[in-house]
Order: C-alpha cells, then structure tokens, then sequence
C-alpha cells in the first residue's frame, strides 16, 4: 500500500509538473493573443473618438445653418427689422423656431450687432459675441466660440432686403455636446467584437493545452525520453514480432523477434515490404494495410499468427503495424480446444432444444435433430411400447425388449436402418441389447471387425456396411430408475470413427434426452388418466328423443383436462333436460368435481322441479363441497362453477331455462334467424344468498339451441364478444342438421392452440303431432272411473295399440280411483304416444301417493304396488296447480 501511494504522488507530481509546463507554452500564446486583440481595440475607439468629433462639429454647423437661413429668409423679417419694436415681435418668433429646429439660440441683430433676440431676456440689447464683419458684407460666417451657453458652433447669416442692402444679422447655433455621433451607437459592438475575439482566444488557448497534455499525456520533455527509452528497450525485450510499415509500404521498424521470425537482413528497415523475400501471403498482408485478427500464415516451416492494424483510423500516421506470434506448437491444442468448445455449445444447445414439449415422440425427435448432423451421421432413439402410452416397461427377463424406432434422423434418407415406426427386437448379442440390459453405453469403434452387432439381421447389417456406416454408440435411456429404451449414433466412412471422447458426449445427450422422456411419459399417463377418468364421468351416447334432434362436441384441452360437461336427461312427459356446466380449473379435482356436479344434477332432476329450483340444490351443493375441503388440509375447493339447466316440452314447445353465471345460449329459429336471449345470469354456483330465474321460450317446430361453454367464444387472443359475433354469425344459415351445424362452429371458432376444454350441445326441436296427444276430463265420482277405461280402449285401438289395452286399463283405473279417493279439484287424463305410451292424471292437490305394501287382511294399499309392476317408470311431477301421476309403458 505505501508504494502503491508513493507511486501515486510521483505519477502526480509529474502530471503536475507536466501541465504547468504546458500552461506556459499556451500562456505565452494567450498572452500575445491578448495583446494583439487589446491593441486592435484601442486603436478603433481612438479612430472612433477622432471621427466622432469631426462628425459633431460638421453636424452643429449643418444644424445652425439650417435654422439661421430659414429665419433669415423669412416672410416679413426686413419689415419687422424695420419697424419700430423689433425685439417684441421677434422674440417669441425667434424662440419658437429654436424649439422648432432643435438649436440652442437664434438671434437676430442689427447691422451694427446689437440683439434683438437672444433665449435669455437680460442680453437683448447687448452686443453679439462673435465675429460680424462677413456678414456686414453679405457673406454667410461659421465659427466656434465659448458664448453664454456654452461651447457652440455658430453661424452668421446675413438678412437682405429686396436691393440686396444688408438690413440686419440672423446667428443661429447649437451646443456641440448636444449633437450625437456614430461613436455611442458603435463602441458596444467595437468592444463586444473585442470581447468575442479574448473568448475565443482563451478557447484557442485551451483547445491547444487539452491537444497537448492528450498527445503528450502529461509528460515533460524529460518523460518522454525516459518512455521512449523504455519503450524501445520493452520493444526488443518482447517476444512478439512487431513489424510497422509506412504508407508507402517500407518498413519504418522492426524489433528483435520480428527479424527472427521474418529472417529478415540487418538493412530491412527503410525497405519495401515486397523486396524483403518475404512469403507472397505475408508479403501481400503487410503491403496491404488491411485489418487482420490473429491471422495464421505459414512461413517457412513456422506457422505464424498475425494480428495487422492501420495507424491512420483516428488521424495517424499512413502505414500500419503487424503482431507476429508463433503458433506452430499451439495448432494442436487449439484444434482439441476448439473440438472441447464445439461439444459444450452442442451440450448448450441440447439442453434448449431437448423436451421443448410434453410429447413423447417429438422429445425424442428432438435428440436426433440435435445430434445429427452435428455429432453423428445418424442418430435413432428406440422406445419400449409401454413408454409411449405412459407406462413403465415390463422387465423382459435380462433380454431386450420388443421396441419400436420413435425417431430417426440422418444426412441422407437413403439408408438401410429401421424406418421410424417399425417394431423389432435386439438379439442378446448386439451391442444394443447389451446397451439396455446393462444400463450402460456401448461404443464399437469399427463396425466392420465386430460381430455381435450383425446377430440381429446380417443381410441388413451387410447392407449397411456396403452404405458406408463405420462406427456406432448405443446408449440406454435411463431416468429415475426406469429404463425406457435405448438412442444410437451412427457414423460412416465420410466422417472419423467414434472416441472414447465422444462416448461421454453421447452419454450426456441421452441422459439429458431420457429425464425430458420420462417426464413426457409420465405426462402422458396422468394426461390419459385424467382424461379417461373425464370421459366416463361424461355421456357416453345420445339417446333415442322424438322431442329433439341432437349433436354433440367435446374437446379436451391441449394441455391437462378441464371441468367441462354437458348432459341430455329424459324426463316424463316426453320433456327432455338439457344441461352444460363447467368447472374452472384442469386437472384431476376439475374432472372429478365435474363428475359429482353432473351426478347431482341428474339426481335433481329426477324431482321433476323447474330449472331455478335445480340450480338452487346444486348451489347447496356446491357450498356444502367447499365447507368439506374447508376442514381438511391441502383440500382445494371448487374456484368456480357455472351450469345451464333447460327443459324443452315437445307438447307446448316451451323450452324453460335459467342459468348460474353461464354463457347465455343461442336460438336458431327455422329461417336463419339467430338471438341470444335476454336469460338473467344468475350467479355461479357456490356463491349462495341469490335466486335463480327461470325464463320461458316458446321455439316453433324446426328451431335449435345452442348450448356451449365459454372455451368455444373465449380465448386469450380473443374476446368474448368477438367471439359471441363469430358464433351468431356462423349459426345464421338455415335448413342444418346438428351434425353440420357442430362442424360449421368448430371451423369457424376453434383456436390453433385450445388452452379450455369445449363443450357443444345442438339441439333441433320437434312438436308431437296433435293426433299422437288424447287429453279429458274426469267427474269426480267413483262411476266415472268405467267410462275412463271405455276412453283408454277406444283411444288405443284407434292407434292401434290393442295389445297395451288391459294393462293401459289397469293402471289408469288405480290412477284415477287414487285422484278421485284422496285429492280434490279438476281430474284430467292425458295419453302421449311417444316411443314409450305415457299416462298421465293430474289433479289440483299437492300430496303424493307413496307405494306400500299391504298386509292380507288390509283392503287397499295395492293399487300403487300394481302399477309399479305394470309399468316401466312412474313417478309425480308437481305443478303450479298441482300434481300429475304418470306412468310409462313400452311399446310392442
């Protein structure tokens, strides 16, 4: 530390000394400058003072004479000169045209100089001071006298009457102090030019010490021939070649190490370049002037490395200096050096290249692309069947197993190798099989002497040995304790065979290859179960409806599996429940909430409640989920939860929804013309405290509903308005089937990436035909229930379903007997023939009867029993008025 300070003072002592040197040299210059500049100065203000004074007097004098021979010649004057009271009359004349011509008296006199006039009162009367006697002869006089006012130029002018007789004397005169010159209006620009000329100069002066102190860089002459010294004496010490040429090609300086490696003669400098028997290449380089960067050149049997820079890039010199160092022993290290950088940048680029997605297939295509042709002529990566859906492989019982060739990449597409696709099985004495049952890498040097390799086909192996391939590497693909397959380099006689160098590369390229595999295979198994365990929890069909015509999508997302669902639930009455929900997230929780919320679902609809009513239950629901997770650790609750719940009746054509924070759903109507209905949003479920609304539509025959969830108009890149607009848009089209009109939303709306699962529900309407409705009204009273059957068996056999009249009988005769026995109001019967014959008797109350078995001495309780044993189904469906009884039979 103290001689690192001790050097710190010196190095400023120097500069210091240096710079007061400098200071001198450019103080004696802005001390001329200055000089120089003062003297221009004061030599204009003196020249300006001289002729500022001559101006002044010449003015004063122009000034008076002008004043004087206008008065003198005035109208009237010889008169008033003559008549008894001059100076009355005169007076303030004469003051008024002083003022007027801007001098500072104007006197007239007598021929003998008396005044008649003067500014001040008191010397009127008195003589004039000055000289008269031109005057008196009729001549005009200038003079400069020091009068009562001050130093004056004045002038005499005489006044003439009509004989040209003298009559009288005019003066005027002007102070010469009053009387402006061109000297006030140019000494501020005479002295700001002086001011500008000493700016300047001081910068001058500056620019000049700044050029050098930089050139000089603070040395003294002192220190510049010790540095020089120095410099020469480091010059010949080094042991790099410094050659400097000249502009025109002659070497102005070469040092020690440069003759050596030039072998150059002792008289070289001052030489040209071209007649020092240098190489041509050398030569032409040096002459040249042109920029090089470590440059090898070979001369003589040294190979040199030359670095060559011009010296007049920043204003120097013409010429340029060359660097000279003597490779011939680094050439080889340099080439492993640069084979060592090759393979990190390869292993760089592995690294970003390799498991760009979560693809089985394409990771390992990945390998091959990075790997050939770079480090292999051919590369191939061959995977256990169980690896691509997912699965860990079999152990195979210490042989290979059976594997299939996922990805093959090569210089030419010409060769004999396995195409990718095929499946095939390595003989134990194959390097391969070798490979993977050791878990360890296998290098053949020269594929022509070994012999296992050739077990596994030896026509094909031959073939390959006539195409050229000359050396292999097989490694295992090996992460986490599994062993999925193996990845092979290949190179051919175009190319140097394989090192023990390269097997560590080849190592590390599948080692990197296989962890970004196994993660792509063990995707791949939760993505399929995921998917798997989405799909059942979905419909697995449409089914058979008179009331609507229907079509479905669904799409999972790219990535994972969403909580979408939808559902087409038959209800009684020939009425079918449409349904689609969706649950936000991905993942196995999002599939499996789906499942439990579209299991509620069904069950509520099983009450036969309106849509508000059923989106209420799977509100409850919902929040008693999210009190569940609430209590157990790590338990994720449902984020959100949307549904649509509609119910279409092909008898009136009302179509019933309502809607809990889901899109609102489109209705084509049989001429293109497509709405989105005014459905209140409701909100999404699990939220509790807010009623749901139920909105009735009425759809005419031929109509369909659109129902979808938000992953069809909504994406990242698009909103949900645009597409709302997209989707109106591409529905407007009338006479489409469901099928086509799927197709047609998918092609227009369906993103390149789907990042949200899809679910698309279609549905065309249909009216049951009048003739295929029997409705009437029932009496209460016991005795009507025989006329009733009298109805049912016309009815029937009118439809032609004689074989379902004992049974139709039978059931609407307990329907009715219960409605007339136990409930009050209007009795009414209505038979639906649908693909199922459907009985139904309403009544105005609200209790419903329950099955039950009856003891053997109880009179009644069988009725319920034996229609439960009739038909199909049955059940109550509650209305606003009251409850219907239905029953369902098949129909031969």
């Amino acid at each position: 530390m103290a001689r690192t300070r001790g050097r710190s003072r010196m190095l400023s002592a120097r500069r210091l000394r240096s710079a007061a040197s400098t200071r001198s040299v450019a103080g004696q210059m802005f001390v001329l400058q200055v000089l120089i500049v003062l003297l221009l100065v004061v030599a204009a203000v003196t020249t300006l003072l001289v002729q500022a004074r001559s101006d002044r007097f010449q003015g004063a004098r122009g000034r008076s004479l002008a004043a004087a021979e206008a008065f003198a010649h005035g109208p009237g004057l010889v008169a008033t000169l003559r008549g008894p009271d001059p100076s009355k009359v005169l007076q303030p004349l004469t003051e008024a045209a002083r003022e007027e011509g801007g001098v500072d008296f104007i006197v007239v006199m007598n021929t003998d100089g008396i005044r008649y006039t003067h500014p001040k009162p008191e010397l009127i009367g008195q003589r004039f001071v000055g000289d008269i006697g031109p005057a008196q002869q009729g001549r005009t006089s200038f003079e400069s006298v020091h009068g009562p006012l001050g130093q004056e130029e004045q002038v005499v002018v005489p006044v003439e009457d009509s004989h040209g007789t003298v009559v009288g004397l005019v003066s005027s005169g002007v102070k010469v102090s009053r009387v402006s010159s061109a000297f006030d209006r140019q000494l501020p620009v005479v002295l700001g030019v002086g001011a500008l000329a000493l700016a300047l100069a001081t910068l001058g002066t500056a620019l000049v010490s700044r050029r050098l102190r930089r050139q000089t860089h603070g040395l003294g002459p002192t220190e510049m021939t010790r540095m020089y010294e120095h410099h020469d004496a480091v010059l010949h010490a080094v042991r790099e070649g410094v050659l400097i040429v000249g502009g025109d090609g002659r070497v102005m300086l070469a040092n020690d190490e440069a003759r050596r490696l030039l072998d150059l003669a002792p008289d070289a400098e001052g030489r040209h370049v071209t007649e020092l028997g240098l190489d041509p290449r050398m030569a032409e380089l040096l002459a040249s002037r042109r920029t090089a960067t470590d440059e090898v050149v070979p001369v003589g049997d040294r190979l040199l490395a030359v670095n060559n820079r011009p010296t007049d890039r920043r204003g120097g010199p013409p010429g340029s200096v060359a660097t000279l160092r003597d490779t011939t022993d680094l050439q080889a290290l340099a080439g492993r050096a640069e084979v060592a950088r090759g393979r990190l940048r390869l292993l760089y680029e592995a690294s970003v290249a390799i498991g760009t997605s979560l693809d089985v297939r394409r990771t390992a295509e990945e390998l091959t692309q990075v790997a050939a042709p770079r480090f292999t002529d051919y590369a191939t990566v061959d995977l256990a069947e169980q690896v691509l859906h997912g699965d860990e492989p079999r152990p195979a019982g210490g042989a290979a197993p059976e594997l299939r060739r996922v990805a093959l990449n090569g210089v030419t597409d010409d060769h004999p190798l396995y195409r990718a696709g095929e499946l095939h099985r390595f003989a134990a004495a194959t390097p391969q099989a070798t490979g993977f049952v050791s878990g360890q890498p296998v290098l053949v040097p020269d594929l022509r002497i070994d012999t296992g390799w050739r077990t596994q086909d030896p026509a094909r192996t031959q073939e390959m040995l006539e195409y050229g391939f000359r050396s292999m590497i097989t490694v295992p693909l090996k992460a986490r304790g599994v062993l999925m397959g193996i990845a092979n380099f290949w190179r051919t006689r175009d190319s140097e065979p394989f090192e023990e160098d390269d097997l560590s590369l080849a190592v590390e390229l599948a080692a990197r290859a296989a962890v970004c595999i196994d993660n792509a295979r063990r995707f791949t198994r939760e993505h399929t179960m995921a998917v798997t365990l989405q799909h059942s929890l979905l419909p697995r069909g449409v089914p058979e409806l008179t009331a609507l015509d229907l079509a479905y999508r669904y799409l999972p997302a790219q990535a994972g599996v969403g909580g979408d669902w939808f559902d087409i639930i038959p209800l009684p009455g020939a009425r079918v429940a449409l349904v689609v929900g969706d649950v936000v997230g991905h993942g196995l929780h999002a599939a499996a909430t789906m499942g439990r919320l579209r299991t509620a679902v069904q069950n509520f609809s099983s009450l036969d409640v309106p849509p508000d009513e059923v989106l209420g239950h799977l509100d409850e629901l919902v929040g008693r989920i999210d009190q569940e997770a609430a209590t157990v650790e790590d338990e994720p609750a449902v984020a959100g939860a949307t549904c649509l719940y509609a119910i279409y009746d092909p008898v009136s054509g009302i179509c019933s929804m309502a809607r809990a924070g889901h899109p609102v759903p489109a209705v084509v109507r049989p001429d293109g013309a497509v709405e989105f209905p005014d459905l209140p949003a409701g909100p999404p479920l699990g939220l509790g405290g807010l009623p749901f609304e139920t909105v009735e539509l009425t759809l005419v025959e031929g109509s369909s509903l659109v129902l979808y969830t938000d992953g069809l108009v909504e994406e990242r890149t698009r909103d949900i308005d645009v597409g709302l607009e997209i989707l109106g848009r591409t529905l407007a089209v009338p006479g489409r089937d469901p099928q086509e009109t799927c197709d047609a939303v998918l092609d227009a709306l369906l993103p390149a990436r789907q990042s949200d699962d899809i679910a698309l529900l279609v549905a065309r309407t249909h009216i049951l035909e009048r003739d295929r409705i029997a409705e009437w009204g029932v009496p209460s009273d016991p005795s009507a229930v025989a006329a009733a059957r009298a109805d049912v068996t016309r009815q029937l056999t009118e439809w032609g379903l004689v074989e379902a009249v004992f049974t139709t009988e039978l059931i609407l005769s307990e329907l009715i007997t219960n409605a007339i026995r136990h409930a009050a109001g209007p009795i009414r019967v209505r038979l639906l023939r649908d693909r199922v014959l459907i009985c139904e008797v309403s009544d105005a109350s609200s209790t419903s009867p329950h099955l039950r078995y009856a003891a053997a001495e109880d009179e009644g309780g069988r009725g319920l029993f034996l229609v439960a044993q009739l038909a199909d189904r049955w059940g109550t469906r509650y209305t606003a008025g009251g409850k219907v009884i239905w029953a369902e039979q098949p129909l031969a």
